[in-house]
């Protein structure tokens, strides 16, 4: 097994390729030790120390460093950690915890707004979430304020805590949702 590794703009953050399906479909974060005990991998991962976070992709998996580890110490126990897991056999989740299919919302919206929601949901989906999944994350939708046209998004994976995200989230997503949404007057970043 070949476990291809690639940099992302996050330096805390390195993407791993196990060249074969991690979730296949939709995306899983563990942001402690308590939400990775929900698969063997990410426990795998948080128990070796040092680690942060997980985040599981379609055919990749974004492991999150501690401030004070360094990747040349840490890679290598992590493609230990993901090659025992594949050779293993086990699955990558545990039967009650599901693959996240994507956005957070829940909100109850009236007509015009649903329709609002559903061409940002098309649009994060089609055109932006690929993009970033590109570099190890993840943005899916959190909420829509029909009255101020703000939208709040959760970034994921990589995208989470990362140096350039807020560009990202202002330049490049804000941009191209206010174009093809007009009633979108303002991109926010829901942390958490």
């Amino acid at each position: 097994m070949f476990i291809q590794t690639e940099t992302t703009p996050n330096p805390e953050v390195l993407k791993f390729l196990p060249g074969r399906e991690v979730l296949g479909e939709g995306a899983r974060e563990f942001r402690t030790p308590e939400e990775g005990d929900a698969s063997p991998l990410a426990k795998a991962l948080f128990d070796l120390g040092d680690v942060t976070r997980v985040f599981f992709g379609p055919d990749f998996l974004t492991v999150t460093k501690g401030e004070d580890a360094q990747w040349p110490h840490l890679k290598a126990p992590i493609l230990a950690a993901i090659m025992d897991h594949f050779t293993s056999g086990r699955p990558v989740l545990l039967e009650a915890a599901g693959a996240d299919g994507g956005h957070d919302d829940d909100g109850v919206y009236d007509e015009e707004a649903s329709q609002i929601v559903a061409e940002i949901k098309e649009l994060l989906d089609t055109r932006i979430r690929p993009a970033v999944a590109q570099d190890g994350g993840d943005i899916v939708f959190s909420r829509f304020e029909p009255q101020t046209g703000v939208v709040w998004l959760h970034m994921r994976g990589a995208c989470s805590g990362c140096p350039s995200s807020s560009a990202t989230l202002k330049s490049g997503v804000e941009n191209m949702l206010k174009h093809y949404v007009p009633e979108v007057t303002r991109v926010e970043q829901t942390l958490g």
